[in-house]
């Protein structure tokens, strides 16, 4: 089959459901441009802060676009590459966009507040607990493995060192002439963007050459501080600014496509069983979580994204057509895997191990921009490059993130005074250091195994909270309801398999984890269903 087919199909199809289904949950929703937000009525300067729709939309994609919608496809084509499409068309559509959209939505008409604060309103504070105490686990494992991967990354590739640490420093002049010296923003991105250039450049001119554990601690201080200062210092126009990198690196191969035509060596569908991966469902739909659902979104939307939404108007384009466009990079990354004829995708994962999807990327797109006249080792590393800043842009939003949670977790409302355990600096400095335990005690990765399914739970609980919501405001939640016993069947299918596996093995720690996260998930979805039937019936 044509490359060039199958992307197109995917396009047009993303198109066609951010402007028909997008439109019809912004209706159900009540999206209302006239009501204000809470980046307006809560402005502090620090966390609540109204952003422009093209700022925080490169915030918002940068932050849950990350490396996992490149990985998840990639190892997901050993199945074949039509479960793999579908699942990321029709999941991207029809749930994880609508699971973004409404969470977004949802966290801003409670205060831009997280959905375990919307767990709390709708189901109960023993609810909100849970979730929260979930999220926070969730996002402490997130930190701790990109922290190993980038600290990894930077000392195998001295290069995107340098390059991340002038985005950085770039970031904070940008934040500056934006929000301070008023250049504009049209002035201030174009200058930005070539400094962007220079700034690649330069790293791979000039790389840094430093040991993964120095990066490491160095890794640790920076997302300290990223997640204390105003989020216009640094987080958004960094975010903001990095989002041009994977603007130009989708752009590139989409052309690459069309200029090169590859064919589809891959089959179609090759197996239900794949060895080391397991049976089809419910593996794909939790290997493929970025691109086609992602419970981490709902985390991003209500967390940094809700408090920086200027306008409702601005939340279907950010909300939801964030998530597509993820879902075409997603397309992008399944056809540099599936071009390849398999005994050479076989091979590479054989000698590259854990880095073999980045690497399949990164040649498949030196491949494809190559036919553009790019030099196929420089886009190759460009391609790199690309993946490891967003690494990063999802350890340093994680960390925020993992601090409201936090935070949100010892508050009472707005009746409690200051207190230490609803510090900023202080729940920055127990998420670091939680993350560090996991880092240098090496738990981290071996409880890694969880996170997928752990993710997509997150996603259940999410839509679980809005199916409340909408229940309780007499409004149709078909949208939300029908992905969240889809999500549900699945998590729940993966959490079996993974108590048995692990049980059997003797990996007890892992199957414990397993059993806890079954058993918070039966007592959250029991709750909802007995708050449902009341609101029902009242």
């Amino acid at each position: 089959m044509s490359a060039t087919l199958l992307l197109l199909i995917g396009v047009v199809l993303l198109l066609g459901g951010y402007l028909l289904y997008g439109s019809f949950i912004a209706r159900r929703l009540g999206v209302d441009p006239a009501r204000k937000t809470p980046a307006h009525s809560l402005n502090d300067g620090v966390d609540y802060v109204p952003a422009r729709a093209p700022v925080l939309l490169g915030h918002h994609f940068a932050s849950i676009a990350g490396a996992a919608p490149i990985i998840g496809p990639i190892i997901a084509v050993m199945f074949g590459w039509l479960p793999v499409f579908l699942w990321i068309v029709i999941g991207g559509i029809f749930i994880g966009a609508a699971h973004d959209f409404s969470s977004l939505i949802a966290s801003v008409r409670h205060q831009g507040r997280s959905i375990g604060v919307v767990i709390e309103e709708q189901i109960g504070r023993s609810g909100k607990l849970l979730f929260l105490i979930f999220s926070w686990s969730t996002l402490i494992l997130i930190i701790a493995v990109f922290t190993i991967i980038v600290a990894g990354t930077f000392e195998r590739v001295p290069s995107a060192a340098t390059s991340s640490m002038l985005f950085i420093l770039l970031a904070l002049i940008f934040g500056q002439s934006v929000y301070r010296w008023r250049w504009g923003l049209g002035l201030s991105t174009i200058i930005g963007v070539i400094l962007l250039g220079g700034c690649v450049v330069l790293g791979l001119r000039f790389p840094i050459q430093f040991s993964a554990t120095g990066w490491k601690f160095v890794l640790f201080v920076y997302i300290f501080c990223a997640s204390v200062i105003p989020v216009w210092v640094l987080l958004q126009p960094r975010d903001y600014l990095n989002a041009f990198l994977l603007y130009a690196l989708m752009l590139g191969g989409l052309i690459g496509v069309v200029a090169f035509n590859p064919t589809i060596q891959m089959a179609a569908v090759t197996a239900f069983k794949v060895e080391k991966l397991g049976f089809l469902f419910p593996v794909l739909f939790i290997t493929v979580a970025c691109g086609a659902v992602s419970g981490f979104h709902s985390l991003v939307s209500s967390g940094t994204t809700a408090k920086q939404l200027s306008s409702e108007a601005d939340a279907r384009p950010i909300g939801y057509g964030a998530m597509l466009i993820e879902s075409g990079l997603a397309i992008l990354a399944l056809i540099t895997a599936a071009m390849l004829i398999k005994g050479d995708y076989i091979q590479i994962f054989q000698e590259k191990g854990s880095e073999a999807p980045v690497a399949i990327f990164s040649q498949g797109m030196g491949t494809l921009l190559s036919k553009l006249g790019v030099p196929t080792q420089a886009g190759t590393s460009f391609a790199a490059l690309a993946v490891s800043a967003f690494a990063l842009t999802s350890l340093d939003t994680g960390t925020r993130l993992a601090r409201f949670a936090f935070q949100e977790f010892f508050s009472r409302g707005s009746e409690e005074g200051p207190s230490i355990w609803t510090n900023r600096y202080f729940g920055s400095g127990v998420t670091v250091g939680a993350a560090g335990v996991l880092v240098f005690s090496g738990v981290g990765l071996k409880i890694w195994p969880l996170f997928g399914t752990a993710n997509q739970l997150l996603a259940a609980l999410a839509l679980l909270a809005i199916t409340v919501w909408m229940t309780r405001r007499k409004r149709s939640n078909g949208f939300a309801r029908y992905p969240m016993y889809f999500m549900f069947m699945v998590t729940l299918s993966a959490l079996g398999v993974l108590v048995w596996h692990n049980f059997t093995k003797g990996s007890l720690l892992i199957g414990f984890i397993a059993v806890l996260l079954f058993g918070m998930a039966v007592v959250l979805v029991v709750q909802a269903l007995k708050t449902i039937r009341e609101a029902k019936t009242a």
